[in-house]
């Protein structure tokens, strides 16, 4: 193990990994919210003929010549979505469609008339199909590195503006801000994220490591900055934990163990993510239920009580069931434990008799006096809109505005 992890080849593929992690994580966080996941896929796909251009130009398997070119080829993509969204009939999607698959086509013929040339480069460009890592060198390092640099510093300038129109382009535009220009920026940056990735993961499984990392950190975080960052981290995760796992395991490419894991990041936060995860949003309804049965049967107890004029009515439990259900046990175990009914005997009947407590007849009256039944809807409903919102995208929003001001989430 220790000599694996002192292998030059292990550490760079697991450093270009880590960078790949960083930059797809950053900028897949800005493409889930804006809802460009199909964007990611079309443009990683679209890189393949660029791929192959570079290589022919170059007339080698040089990496800037080949990144160069997806980058180009990646750019073209975008433009001719663009041109067709806005000149035809064709909604958005289906022209992510159209060139999606026309440019991928491409790069299949592309492919396969260089290795029909014969030459060891040209075979090798198979591996931007899928990914190869093993083929990753230190000199690429720097390739990687000071794209993903140029990107982070973008990033960082552009902050603000780039939360404006990620959550209300609209409101962006009316402060007189770019946005197309803006749009178009972050579109470049994940054209350079996919460059980045081509020869780690490939173009076909590219997309993966922009979206899992971003939807996993979705779950677990209200926060735009916190999002990137969890983002970055996963995606980091993902890469070194991939790049780790094939290098142990003979066999296993590094692509697509850098997707498994980062989709199984995701499928667990989707699960468990506090607030967001689907295990926790179960056991907050079951607590709501419980809580809207116990307030029902407490205030059914009174009603009884109150057609008999007598607080201290005993109500059969069968009574109770009839009206509420199979949950009726469990809510009145829930009222008797917080002191508010008590089982009483009534002979000669042997089935089981509840009757309020002090606190119990002042909660049912103030229950009876409010509506509320213990269920609480309108600020339920408020928590769970909430729950999909992050909190700061129009945090550092000029404050010129004062009516009409968006909030983040609102797209």
């Amino acid at each position: 193990m220790i000599d694996m992890l002192s292998s030059s080849l292990v550490q760079t593929v697991a450093l270009g990994a880590a960078i790949l992690g960083v930059i797809s994580g950053t900028l897949g966080a800005f493409a889930v919210l804006r809802g460009q996941s199909l964007l990611g896929d079309t443009l990683s796909h679209a890189a393949l003929p660029g791929v192959c251009l570079g290589f022919m130009v170059a007339g080698t398997r040089d990496l800037g010549a080949v990144l160069g070119g997806a980058f180009a080829s990646g750019g073209v993509a975008a433009l001719v979505v663009l041109l067709i969204a806005r000149r035809t009939r064709l909604k958005t999607d289906a022209a992510l469609g159209v060139v999606l698959s026309v440019f991928f086509a491409m790069g299949i013929v592309l492919l396969t008339l260089i290795q029909s040339r014969g030459g060891a480069a040209g075979l090798g460009l198979s591996g931007f199909l899928f990914g190869q890592a093993a083929a990753m060198l230190q000199s690429d390092l720097w390739i990687m590195g000071g794209l993903t640099a140029l990107a982070l510093i973008l990033v960082l300038a552009l902050w603000k503006e780039f939360k404006l129109i990620t959550f209300d382009p609209v409101y962006a535009r009316s402060l007189g801000l770019p946005v197309l220009a803006l749009e178009v920026a972050l579109t470049v940056m994940v054209a350079l994220a996919i460059v980045v990735g081509l020869q780690m993961v490939g173009v076909i499984l590219m997309v993966a490591l922009l979206i899992a990392p971003a939807a996993a950190a979705r779950q677990w975080t209200r926060s735009l900055g916190g999002m990137v960052m969890l983002s970055a981290a996963f995606g980091v995760i993902s890469g070194v934990g991939g790049a780790l796992i094939s290098a142990t395991a003979r066999g296993l490419s590094t692509g697509p163990v850098v997707v498994l894991i980062a989709t199984a990041l995701a499928a667990v936060s989707m699960l468990a993510a506090p607030g967001r995860g689907l295990i926790w949003q179960a056991w907050a309804r079951g607590v709501r239920r419980q809580r809207l049965d116990a307030g029902r049967v407490l205030l059914s107890v009174r009603g009884l009580s109150a057609v008999h004029d007598d607080v201290r009515y005993p109500t059969e439990q069968g009574m109770l069931k009839a009206l509420h259900g199979h949950g009726t046990g469990r809510a009145l175990s829930r009222l008797s434990a917080r002191g508010l009914v008590r089982s009483v005997a009534h002979p000669p009947e042997t089935t089981p008799h509840w009757e309020l407590t002090n606190a119990g007849q002042r909660a049912a009256d103030r229950m009876a006096e409010t509506g509320d039944t213990g269920e609480d809807s309108a600020a339920d409903a408020r928590t769970e809109a909430l729950a999909d919102a992050p909190t700061d995208a129009l945090a550092d929003a000029p404050t010129d505005a004062t009516t009409d001001a968006p909030t983040e989430g609102r797209r």
